[in-house]
């Protein structure tokens, strides 16, 4: 499956929709924008993974590369996820103490503010 990557702003934050399979074939276009939207500025980050089918070690690589990208800045990055099985993968290595992960965006936005 193809990944979808979109973006937009809500006030300080910006906003990636993510969608399909994050793997070692697709995570190189992940870490592409992370990096992009870094370099434009963008560093508090929400990362809307609710679309996000399946997720691999070099996806989770990606977000945690993303993660210390923004922290140079000052910045932050947030994980909207809801599925179990996206879920476990993050309890199972330990990232659930390195991510802030929300169940829905709205809850993102309040956290993060």
């Amino acid at each position: 499956m193809e990944l979808s990557l979109h973006h937009r702003t809500e006030g300080d934050h910006t906003i990636l929709d993510v969608g399909g399979e994050v793997d070692v074939y697709t995570a190189p276009k992940l870490r592409e924008r992370l990096v992009e939207l870094v370099g434009e500025g963008h560093y508090n980050l929400v990362v809307d993974m609710t679309k996000v089918e399946f997720l691999d070690s070099t996806g989770l690589g990606v977000l945690v590369g993303g993660l210390k990208r923004v922290r140079a800045h000052e910045g932050s990055l947030a994980l909207v996820c809801n599925q179990e099985r996206i879920l476990k993968i993050f309890r199972i290595t330990g990232l659930t103490k390195v991510f802030p992960i929300y169940d829905t965006l709205d809850e993102a936005l309040q956290g993060q503010s």
